[in-house]
């Protein structure tokens, strides 16, 4: 990629941005539609979670396949293609005629949405090459997550309380179609100087694994474990599959290499377990303030803002952290943060009243902004240039798999103890492991960004990046690129 100036470089993150915007806004204004849409499609409890884990499940699968084929074939390109494909995608979900083809449709969006984020941050990685510029700009992108959490509760409920939940996939129109023809005029082309080739054999068992396991813990309420048994199956053999298999390719779909760095494991499960607390924590607070406390949309998207703001606001302050101080204080506040909104819920039925329920949101919102920039920048740090987008598709692979992770077991947990009970007398009683889940996901986000953020782990990075480059000098890690 050639050295653009600094005024071309931020237009480039503004663009990049804007990708992200439309995929996150996606997820957060379709919770708010949640009640509606089960009104209207006539959907149970597996029904919305289907609809929410029917993207980020395809978006897990691919989203390795997207960074590799980009970092090949050209990362513009790729990036291009992926917003034209969510933008019809779109199109499609709002004329769904019913729960099943808005499920497909769905599908169809992820398709698109998995050749965005990674390839975008890619094309940033391959844009802002000084650690500390890369670390400020991803503090960035990790703010976009926070407009789209405070947007997108707003206009959702706006927009199905107005109109009806149909309009909220327009709002991907037009910023789609600006991303597209800015991203055609601005940006410019980039890819690998070496080639990968495509691992099919890799992706297929990516698929299976995802796809079984999410099968098995969302029918497992409805259908008991004797017919989901051969799917929890499937995904054990896909994954002990992946587990022969990868290492014995030359260039493999998923380079275990990457997880001999302890920074990089550690990120890996930090985004799992901190998207899987922000997918069941969405998914049960719109259920609670809709279903149980009668909230129309709209006041449920107001609702959510306490924990939306927070998240816009630290974002930023944790990219700059990373970029002068490592990662290793954003990612205590992260974790602190988080375990105490989980067990504020737990443990004192937080949702029971006014006070308590504003400050969980508000400390659930503190953690999740400052946890996303680490996550992102050790993801991309201390790796080759040449494999960016194949470690950035990893991270973002991570924060999918975490969320659908998070909507299929508080669904599946909440279904199983509410059964056929009235259910805004059972909603709290039958809501508290799920919320234990979620207090267990932040504490696991302190403890590994306590052990994955020390001399020791560092040391890991190092010997890592030597072994995935050895051609090259091995360079000092600054606190930067320790991130």
């Amino acid at each position: 990629m050639p050295e653009l100036s600094p005024r071309r470089r931020l237009l480039v993150l503004a663009i990049c941005c804007m990708s992200l915007l439309i995929v996150s806004l996606d997820n957060t204004v379709l919770n708010v539609a949640l009640p509606s849409m089960q009104r209207d499609l006539h959907a149970g409890t597996s029904g919305l979670q289907w609809t929410i884990d029917a993207y980020t499940l395809v978006l897990a699968s691919l989203l390795m396949l997207a960074g590799s084929t980009a970092d090949r074939i050209g990362r513009k390109r790729v990036f291009m293609a992926g917003l034209v494909v969510f933008t019809v995608g779109s199109v499609l979900c709002s004329l769904a005629p019913n729960l099943e083809l808005l499920i497909v449709f769905r599908m169809v969006q992820a398709v698109g949405g998995s050749m965005l984020n990674p390839v975008a941050m890619s094309i940033i990685t391959n844009t802002f090459t000084d650690p500390r510029e890369r670390a400020r700009a991803i503090g960035v992108w990790g703010a976009v997550v926070g407009i789209s959490m405070a947007a997108g509760p707003l206009v959702g409920g706006l927009l199905v309380q107005s109109v009806s939940w149909r309009s909220i996939f327009w709002i991907n129109l037009p910023v789609g179609l600006a991303a597209l023809l800015l991203t055609l005029r601005f940006v410019p082309e980039s890819r690998a100087p070496r080639a990968r080739r495509p691992d099919p054999v890799g992706q297929l068992l990516v698929i299976a694994l995802f796809g079984a396991l999410t099968y098995a813990i969302i029918e497992a309420p409805a259908s008991g474990a004797g017919p989901v048994a051969p799917f929890a199956a499937l995904a054990v053999a896909a994954l002990l599959a992946l587990l022969w298999y990868e290492p014995r390719r030359e260039e493999p779909l998923i380079d275990l290499r990457f997880f001999r760095s302890a920074p990089f494991s550690g990120a890996t499960v930090i985004a799992i377990s901190a998207f899987a607390a922000l997918g069941g924590f969405l998914f049960l607070s719109t259920l609670y303030l809709q279903n149980v406390r009668g909230l129309d949309a709209l006041h449920a998207g107001l609702w959510m803002l306490p924990m939306a703001a927070p998240t816009f606001l630290c974002a930023p302050l944790s990219g700059r952290l990373v970029g002068s101080r490592g990662p290793r204080l954003p990612l205590l506040v992260a974790g602190t943060a988080m375990t105490a909104s989980g067990v504020l819920f737990a443990a004192f039925e937080a949702e029971t009243a006014n006070a308590t329920l504003l400050l969980g949101y508000v400390l659930f919102g503190i953690g999740f902004g400052f946890v996303n920039a680490p996550i992102t920048n050790t993801a991309v740090s201390g790796m080759p240039r040449a494999q960016a987008g194949v470690a950035a598709a990893v991270a973002s692979t991570s924060r999918q798999l975490g969320q659908t992770l998070g909507v299929a077991v508080v669904g599946a947990v909440l279904a199983s103890r509410i059964g056929s009970s009235p259910y805004r007398q059972t909603f709290v009683t039958a809501a508290r492991p799920g919320w234990w889940i979620l207090t267990a996901c932040g504490l696991a986000v302190l403890l590994l960004g306590l052990l994955t953020s020390g001399h020791w782990a560092h040391r890991t990075a190092e010997r890592t990046a030597a072994d995935l480059e050895p051609t090259e000098p091995r360079r000092p890690v600054g606190t930067a690129e320790r991130a």
